[in-house]
């Protein structure tokens, strides 16, 4: 007879083990709640990095004049070196 009653008891398991660790981890959360007490509020939101990058390089480029910018004629270095190394004229 007992082995009916443990088959019976492993095969609905879960059905008693869920509803038992639900009601555990609601209890648990509420009395925990209630010990720490309210979240403080939150100071300010901090920005993201990707967010702080952005000011970074903004306030970075606030006092330059971005018309003046160097032609790709005077550039030479515009490509690898590796690439058209054998194929540039030198510099003198």
């Amino acid at each position: 007879m007992w082995s009916v009653v443990w088959a019976a008891v492993r095969s609905k398991a879960p059905y008693v083990t869920f509803p038992v660790a639900f009601v555990v981890g609601l209890v648990g959360y509420h009395v925990e709640r209630a010990l720490r007490g309210d979240p403080p509020p939150a100071a300010a939101e901090e920005k993201s990095i990707a967010e702080q990058r952005e000011e970074r390089k903004l306030q970075e480029i606030a006092g330059e004049d971005l018309t003046k910018v160097v032609s790709l004629k005077d550039k030479l270095e515009f490509a690898p070196r590796a690439v058209l190394n054998r194929n540039r004229p030198e510099k003198s």
